[in-house]
């Protein structure tokens, strides 16, 4: 397989894409999702932690193909395990999650509104005046959240007055509690961004929800798909955590469960690269990340280096990348026994938020990445990482 070069990816992707708004299909069709069709399909999916079930539907539907089994775990957690005929192969963990940031209902005022709690990071300034859909027991509805006028912000010294997510309200249009509550809202139901996912007008880069980390879901079902018919070295077992956001819930149970030998996140950081300092982290364009380390995560030695001998043989492009928040390789690499754990990921500018802007080319330097990783982890692979602590 030839890989491609960054610049010689973006004129693929433009010539590939630029048909239209749509592409290869739609799975009412029977046709497979792919590319930017599979990328907004799923991100315009809704699934905040702990109530992923409109990501996990779609995934189990693209990912039964592709595997010799699947599993759904109590959490859930969805995994597909694609066996090696190779004796004692290892087992390699290829895991995504399928949860994004959004809210939860916390109380009903008397007039009708929702004050909330929020389900994962969120910057409280990019909350205010936007559309949201209410998922209840009866149906979902379109919301929007509160907008405080600035007058009503500054505080007694003529200074802005902090605001917290929880001091936001979201409102559906109920007149009262006793109508919202006839709808089916009810404490614990979920409230989630709601966006389109479009191009920008180069046709470089998309826009759009839920890239953290849709992009996971995305490139661990192409890359799948990739090596469907391969016989590997070793096992994958490939699929996506539940509530990655709120704790790295449930990558834990996954890998105890898995007891894998080797373990891989795909997942999606924040891009710094705004004020055009080509020194900070996270450079849209530069390639898939390679992360180096975060709070909760120092990339194994090994890993790190059979990732980075992996990029340069293939002529990958990759970024280096030190991060401040943390991914579900930080609860695998401390589980079991202790399992040796990497990233593969990329960068977007304004995650946790409505609107993502997200390169193509970055997602298809990471995907070649991944399916390289796949084709060529074996028990030679495994025993070199083990060995380089």
């Amino acid at each position: 397989m030839i890989l491609l070069s960054a610049r010689e990816i973006i004129k693929r992707v433009k010539s590939t894409y630029d048909k239209g708004e749509g592409g290869s299909g739609t799975t009412a069709t029977g046709m497979t999702l792919q590319g930017f069709d599979l990328i907004k399909h799923l991100t315009e999916l809704q699934g905040i932690s702990g109530n992923e079930g409109q990501v996990r539907r779609f995934l189990q539907e693209e990912l039964t193909p592709l595997v010799d089994k699947i599993e759904v775990s109590g959490i859930g957690n969805l995994y597909g395990i694609k066996y090696s005929k190779e004796p004692e192969a290892p087992r390699l963990m290829l895991a995504a999650h399928m949860d994004e940031v959004g809210f939860m209902v916390r109380q009903i005022t008397s007039n009708g509104l929702l004050t909330v709690t929020p389900i994962g990071g969120w910057n409280p300034y990019s909350i205010s005046a936007q559309r949201y859909t209410l998922q209840t027991r009866k149906g979902d509805y379109v919301c929007i959240s509160s907008s405080v006028a600035p007058h009503l912000l500054r505080g007694k010294d003529g200074a802005a007055k902090s605001v917290a997510p929880e001091d936001i309200l979201f409102d559906a249009g109920f007149t009262s509690r006793e109508e919202s509550l006839e709808y089916g809202v009810r404490p614990g139901d979920s409230i989630v961004p709601m966006t389109e996912t479009v191009w920008t007008a180069n046709k470089q880069a998309l826009i759009g929800k839920a890239w953290d980390n849709r992009y996971g879901c995305a490139v661990m079902l192409e890359a799948m798909r990739a090596v469907k018919d391969k016989e590997l070295a070793a096992t994958i077992i490939a699929g996506a955590n539940a509530q990655e956001e709120v704790g790295l819930r449930g990558a834990k149970g996954a890998v105890h469960r898995y007891q894998p030998d080797a373990f891989i996140a795909v997942d999606c950081s924040p891009a710094d690269d705004t004020d055009g300092n080509k020194d900070k982290f996270g450079q849209l364009g530069g390639g898939f990340l390679l992360r180096v380390q975060d709070p909760g995560h120092i990339t194994h030695r090994g890993m790190r280096e059979f990732l980075l001998d992996t990029a340069e043989t293939h002529k990958i492009p990759y970024q280096y990348f030190f991060s401040k928040g943390g991914t579900d390789a930080g609860a695998a690499h401390v589980s079991n026994d202790g399992v040796p754990s990497a990233v593969i990921g990329v960068c977007a500018r304004y995650i946790h938020g409505h609107q993502t802007l997200f390169r193509m080319d970055d997602y298809e330097a990471a995907k070649e990445m991944v399916i390289k990783v796949l084709e060529t982890f074996d028990k030679t692979t495994l025993a070199t990482i083990s060995a380089n602590v």
